[in-house]
């Protein structure tokens, strides 16, 4: 049908502006931390506290945010969270102290880690309906969205006060929600084709289905939330470590060292717009195995190449192969479990980007940085395992 096509088409299009959304917001909020920490006169390890924050409100509230979405549908959940990151975003710049900070970043991340169980909900279930696996599409838009936050982060960094600028943000993003909203709110969640001919469907066993999924879909929902936390392990390890291994080990300038994560997003940004084609020619089995083999590549090579040119290189190889391994598994963990199952995927995958760092510094200080980001290297081979030994599972 036409009109059901149309629907299909505007409500990716909707949903491709919340993703970018997202990403643009948290991105302008991370460039002003250095004039926030000045502000707030904040030690480093008093930051670093402050700034668990975000991880930690982000991983409290998934779990609660999926079964929302299972009670009262992902797209209104969607819009509701979008409003409170636009607002909670503004609120860090007003504080003056790092207790203070802590506390608003705790709601910052709330609200984050909520929008993301969400869309990523509604996500799963328009490409359940379109039967493309346009997911990793959604997950561009997001990185495309930071690179844009953050451009014009630093453009703006010299002539804007973080208040001015963080509140500028959040009047942009609730334009954005206020043109975008209806289009969410108008509609239900597509229902792929072989389940649109089963019948109404009775909210209350829908509700019951989704808070009592079977022990072995709950298994996999797991095995997938693993697949996640890999992945993440390794964007937040090469975000907060990355650079200060081209600088320190490397020798780099601020410059180069500060390109060398601009390369892994950029090449992980790629790998997504792509990623639609990939998973339609190989399938979601050899797309996971493939990125995974293909990441733990880069990620040696970024670690143990003693040119600067060559750690360059590999950097930009890991985001290409872990560039869609979260998507896939966000989608997987959906697909089997609704909401639930995309909010445990979220909470593994948030876990790991919350254990990484830490785990980085610790491993750095027993042996080296370069030996410590070999880990990233180990857990994209993990992933790439975990796809092969669930191949039947994710059977296309």
């Amino acid at each position: 049908m036409p009109g059901h096509g149309n629907d299909l088409t505007r409500l990716r299009i909707a949903l491709t502006t919340f993703f970018a959304l997202d990403g643009f917001v948290f991105a302008g909020w991370v460039v002003r931390i250095p004039a926030i920490k000045e502000q707030t006169g904040a030690s480093p390890s008093s930051l670093g506290l402050a700034l668990l924050g975000v991880s930690a409100g982000a991983v409290i509230t998934m779990m609660f945010t999926g079964r929302l979405c299972s009670r009262y549908g992902s797209h209104p959940v969607t819009v509701v969270c979008a409003v409170l990151l636009c607002l909670s975003v503004t609120l860090p710049p007003l504080t003056h102290s790092a207790a203070a900070l802590g506390a608003v970043l705790l709601l910052f991340g709330a609200a984050y880690g909520s929008i993301n169980v969400a869309f990523n909900s509604a996500a799963v279930d328009l490409v359940a309906a379109l039967r493309r696996p346009v997911m990793p599409t959604f997950h561009a838009a997001f990185s495309l969205g930071g690179m844009i936050g953050a451009g014009l982060g630093g453009l703006v960094a010299g002539s804007l006060s973080p208040t001015r600028h963080l509140l500028g943000l959040g009047i942009i993003g609730l334009l954005v929600t206020a043109l975008t909203a209806p289009t969410l709110l108008r509609q239900e969640p597509p229902r792929p084709p072989d389940r649109a001919t089963a019948g109404p469907r009775d909210p209350a066993s829908a509700k019951a289905a989704a808070h009592r999924p079977a022990p072995r879909t709950r298994r996999l929902v797991v095995v997938f939330g693993l697949i996640a936390l890999c992945t993440a392990y390794g964007e937040g390890a090469l975000a907060d470590w990355g650079a200060l291994h081209l600088r320190q080990d490397l020798g780099s300038s601020a410059g180069v060292a500060a390109a060398g994560y601009a390369c892994f997003a950029l090449a992980m940004t790629v790998g997504r717009l792509t990623g639609t084609t990939l998973l339609e020619r190989l399938g979601r089995t050899r797309t996971v195995v493939m990125g995974g083999g293909v990441a733990a590549a880069g990620m040696l090579l970024g670690a143990l190449a003693p040119a600067l040119w060559a750690a360059l290189l590999g950097y930009a190889i890991a985001g290409l192969g872990l560039a869609n391994l979260f998507p896939v598994a966000v989608e997987r963990a959906g697909a089997l479990a609704g909401p639930s199952g995309v909010a445990t995927a979220s909470t593994l995958g948030y876990g790991g980007m919350l254990l990484g760092p830490p785990a980085i510094g610790f491993m750095a200080d027993w042996f080296s940085l370069p030996a410590a980001l070999t880990s990233v290297a180990v857990l994209a081979g993990v992933a790439a395992a975990i796809g092969f030994a669930t191949r039947r599972a994710t059977a296309d």
